[in-house]
């Protein structure tokens, strides 16, 4: 896609291992990230927001960094988990510990809901909150709700 220069973030040094890709990675806090400021053309939030342990503080707090990281022009993409009728049908099928056998990704969801059940359920229980957050602090160009996902794109204010 001619993306350059890029660089990730994780709080888990085990999963940061696993990767195998160019990007050089952090193992570090998105509520403090290690870039200088307005240094990133674009930053991309693929399921890390619903892990913040306290709501709204934790997530203002990461999206001030993101607003300081990101260049005026720059541009946020967020992808995060949506309670929609489809992430409930699969909320139910997880629970299922016959189904968990034959999908990895199904395990991988419950293992999550299991070990993160309080934030994750915050997350979900939020929706006008975060919505009102994002919409705050950055100026949306595209938004939409599928799949059991959020998916939101915008430019810092």
């Amino acid at each position: 896609m001619g993306f350059r220069n890029i660089e990730g973030v994780d709080l888990s040094p085990r999963l940061l291992g696993k990767y195998e890709g160019d990007a050089t990675c952090y193992v570090c806090d998105c509520r403090h990230l290690p870039f200088t400021d307005q240094s990133k053309d674009l930053l991309i939030v693929q399921g890390g927001l619903h892990h913040l342990n306290k709501l709204p503080e934790d997530l203002e707090q990461t999206f001030r960094e993101i607003q300081r990281v990101l260049r005026k022009d720059g541009l946020i993409m967020l992808v995060e988990p949506w309670l929609t009728p489809f992430l409930r049908l699969v909320h139910t099928v997880c629970e299922n510990s016959v189904t968990r056998l034959f999908s990895a990704k199904l395990d991988a969801l419950a293992t999550m809901i299991e070990y993160e059940r309080d934030t994750y359920e915050r997350w979900l229980s939020s929706p006008g909150l975060i919505l009102t957050l994002s919409r705050a602090n950055f100026l949306p160009v595209r938004e939409s709700f599928g799949w059991g996902k959020w998916y939101f794109v915008g430019k810092p204010l």
